[in-house]
């Protein structure tokens, strides 16, 4: 039986990972949930899963579930929450579906108390890889990928070491506008850019998809995840996304992990890990599938490859810089203050204004994310 904790259960990737743990319940079990303010559903997944502790963020919610779940269960709320969670002695590993920074100090908390972790947060590996992945070195546990293309380029790699690759290859739908003439960017709308063609994800992760800036943040958490410089990570539109993602050897061969798109997969291997486990929730047909095609990606039309790219080989405090950058852009663009094509634009014009800090700490880090949000809302202003 493996003890799980889980930061941010009332999410997407949250809400599927308790779909995992209640296919497995001989071999996972849930003893500490974190939710960001919805909390009617941490009250479900609770009295389902009865876990020792639970978090929610909002402090004025702390009371509403109490009363629901009564003393069986510690409730905390906000930052000291998730530590506390993170940290928990009986936890066999932690899962992190926190979006944004909230996240950081969870993570490296998990780690220094021994923890596995498994990433779903794009972020924590964006702004801090260096630092967590040296942290996991330090202290002996292992950072596992939820991400479907990390898993898939981990399940492919299975131990080899970095130097027996030459190329990591992440596989991309392409998104919404994988077709869209260039000259018809301008006339994209919020609604237009939220209806994905594989996946169904949260607002923001949507939006990185039509912009791709997505695969520019996988590409630079890959860059950490398995050690591997940035010229070495690849991407590649494969529109019907049963390929999560490849590894191509010095050889020349390939290894891919295929499957229909569903993210129980991804989590359920990151908790199981090593072992697989069966499940009924994928079922793949090759067959009634038919074809697979792949493409070169458009950096032209999808300038975010390049920035992320640039923000990966120049490391220090540009990746930090350079997400705090597009969560503003994407908040801007869906709250219709800048246009679909001025998200990439805003993001270029703060990283071009940074001073970048080389081997940043983490107060480093987070200073440079908080710049880089004000100097975007200055930026925005200022058109």
């Amino acid at each position: 039986m493996k003890k799980v904790v889980l930061l941010g259960s009332t999410g997407s990737i949250g809400t599927s990972t308790v779909k995992v743990v209640d296919d497995l319940p001989e071999h996972l079990q849930l003893i500490g949930l974190a939710a960001g303010n919805n909390a009617a559903l941490l009250i479900e997944q609770a009295r389902q899963h009865r876990p020792s502790v639970v978090s929610i963020n909002d402090p004025a919610k702390i009371g509403e579930v109490r009363a629901a779940l009564g003393d069986s269960v510690e409730v905390l709320s906000g930052a000291e929450g998730l530590i506390r969670l993170a940290t928990l002695p009986e936890a066999d590993i932690v899962l992190i579906a926190i979006v944004g920074t909230a996240g950081l100090q969870p993570v490296l908390a998990a780690i220094r108390a021994g923890k596995d972790i498994a990433v779903a947060s794009k972020e924590i590996l964006v702004m801090a890889g260096e630092i967590v992945m040296s942290e996991a070195k330090k202290y002996g546990v292992r950072v596992l990928a939820v991400d479907s293309e990390h898993s898939a380029i981990f399940q492919c790699l299975d131990d080899k070491p970095s130097h027996s690759v030459r190329k990591l290859w992440l596989t991309a739908s392409g998104g919404p506008f994988r077709t869209t003439p260039k000259e018809d960017f301008q006339n994209i709308t919020v609604e237009r850019a939220l209806k994905h063609p594989s996946w169904v994800m949260g607002r923001k992760i949507t939006i990185d998809s039509a912009t791709l800036f997505n695969k520019g943040l996988e590409m630079i958490e890959a860059r950490w995840l398995f050690d591997i410089e940035m010229e070495r990570v690849g991407v590649v539109v494969h529109p019907q996304s049963v390929v999560h993602s490849m590894v191509e050897f010095l050889d020349g061969s390939m290894l891919a992990q295929l499957s229909t798109p569903d993210m129980c997969l991804p989590i359920q291997y990151a908790l199981t890990y090593p072992a697989r486990m069966r499940s009924d929730r994928v079922h793949t047909s090759l067959a009634k599938i038919g074809s697979l095609t792949f493409e070169e990606p458009d950096t032209e039309r999808f300038p975010a490859l390049n920035l992320a790219r640039r923000a990966g080989e120049v490391g220090g405090t540009l990746p930090a810089v350079l997400n705090a950058a597009n969560e503003h852009a994407v908040e801007a663009f869906v709250n219709r203050r800048i246009s679909f094509l001025q998200i990439s634009e805003l993001v270029e014009r703060v990283m071009h204004r940074h001073q970048v800090v080389p081997h940043a700490s983490l107060e480093q880090i987070l200073a440079a994310d908080a710049w880089a949000r004000k100097e975007a809302v200055r930026m925005e202003t200022m058109r």
